[in-house]
């Protein structure tokens, strides 16, 4: 299988091979991904095809991963992880699900891109319309980045309406226009914003603070906007939940002002809920964007919402938008298998389970260890900061001790535990996991919190 690049914190000895028995007697030897990494770094900028996979903070050698499978994570030296990454969140069922990659088997045979309409894109548009409270028309495109460019476009083509307000901190792909104060490896490697982005690209954004609704309504009542786009689970400044009433009153806000409300759904949709946050919250945004986990670990995003705002796309409306891969047969079909998955009883009520014993049991360890750590999650999604917390924004992030975070990820990392390399990343549980695993990993964390 070919390898898949990841740079990750690594410092040296200390961990095993498998995440069943932590020992620190065993080497973790990391030779082949040091020396394929080293070619890598003189072939793509920074050795990598994405920055997610080469934070800066956490420091220390690479990790290159040879083969994926369930709720583990296989490196090209042979050191297998209990990995809480999940491919930034797709891999929901457990990677490589023999389900899934049984369905895609099937769909192989027939063709892997047709660029033009196929059925399966009416079954997976189906699924979704069905499931989420605010898609009633929905659009495929290739990733999540695609589908809130999209997004962006249309909400202003909506309106009337050029600026919209985003919050310090989430992410919402890498457009020009939404890099400014965003989360997720802009946060990481400390670039508040973007070489070569033109200052008339971010004109149009205005960014207020996260679970602050006075933030919000101060800019509204000054410009005229056309939406106000979120997380509503915020994964990319950390893990950091919304209060009811933020969100609530957003919902009251944007109709009041007549703006837009936008739910960034890409990490949370299907990951929290069947029926995304906004089904989790009870609160219906106008349009949603999504990806990750309705493509089932194959490239895909969408975007959706009232229909008389999504008549506007082309060819129903003339608000443009394309993409030769968008609906990909491969992706469709991975999505409807995934989405199945899901849709069966007791589903969510495992992945709670199984995250808040996670998160309990990690909290316990680092405070009786003496740390200050926080952390929270909702279904499958968690994270945590080396601070008091409760953290509310990204403000209160960024006050979180990295540099601990860094020496307790290395230290996870050698004892067979793939968490995410940023204290800015959420993580993720998968159907795949178990509770050994889930003990495992408190048990590796209790090791780790005794020596940081």
């Amino acid at each position: 299988m070919q390898s898949v690049i990841v740079a990750l914190a690594l410092t040296g000895a200390g961990a095993l091979r498998t995440p069943m028995t932590m020992s620190t007697a065993v080497k973790h030897v990391t030779t082949k991904s040091d020396a394929i990494m080293k070619e890598a770094a003189t072939l793509m900028p920074g050795g990598v095809s994405s920055p997610v996979r080469a934070f800066k903070s956490v420091g220390g050698g690479p990790v290159v991963f040879e083969k994926v499978k369930g709720a583990y994570a296989y490196d090209v030296d042979g050191n297998q992880y209990v990995d809480y990454v999940g491919t930034w969140g797709p891999a929901i069922c457990g990677h490589a699900n023999d389900e899934v990659n049984e369905a895609l088997r099937a769909a192989l045979e027939k063709g892997t891109s047709f660029g033009a309409p196929s059925e399966n894109e009416n079954v997976l548009a189906k699924m979704v319309c069905d499931a989420v409270p605010s898609v009633e028309m929905v659009r495929f495109t290739n990733s999540g980045t695609e589908a809130c460019m999209g997004m962006l476009r249309l909400v202003r083509a909506y309106t009337g309406r050029e600026k919209i307000i985003k919050f310090e901190g989430c992410y919402h792909g890498h457009a020009d226009g939404f890099l400014v104060q965003a989360g997720s490896g802009v946060a990481t490697l400390g670039l508040p914003d973007s070489p070569g982005v033109p200052p008339g690209a971010t004109q149009g954004t205005l960014v207020a603070e996260y679970n602050n609704l006075e933030s919000v309504e101060a800019l509204l009542k000054e410009h005229e906007c056309a939406a106000v786009v979120l997380e509503p689970v915020v994964g990319n400044s950390g893990f950091i939940p919304p209060t009811q009433e933020f969100l609530e009153g957003l919902r009251a806000m944007t109709t009041k002002y007549g703006a837009l409300l936008v739910f960034d759904e890409v990490m949370t949709g299907f990951r929290i809920d069947y029926g995304c946050a906004q089904k989790h919250f009870g609160v219906t945004p106008d349009v949603t964007t999504m990806g990750k986990v309705i493509g089932g670990g194959l490239p895909v995003g969408a975007y959706g919402g009232r229909r008389d705002i999504m008549e506007q796309v082309a060819p129903a409306g003339p608000m443009y938008q394309a993409g030769t891969l968008s609906g990909n047969p491969l992706a469709m079909t991975a999505g409807i298998k995934t989405l199945e998955i899901l849709s069966r009883p007791g589903q969510y009520e495992k992945l709670t389970k199984l995250t808040e014993r996670l998160v309990e049991g990690i909290l316990r360890e680092g405070k009786a260890a003496g740390h200050a750590i926080s952390g929270g999650s909702i279904s499958g999604m968690f994270g945590f900061f080396f601070c008091e917390g409760p953290v509310t924004c990204f403000r209160e992030a960024t006050a979180s001790d990295t540099d601990k975070f860094a020496r307790w990820h290395r230290g996870m990392l050698e004892r067979g535990v793939y968490l995410a390399p940023s204290q800015y990343e959420a993580g993720f549980m998968s159907l795949a996991h178990t509770e050994a695993d889930v003990d495992k990993t408190i048990a590796a964390a209790k090791e780790v919190f005794a020596t940081i």
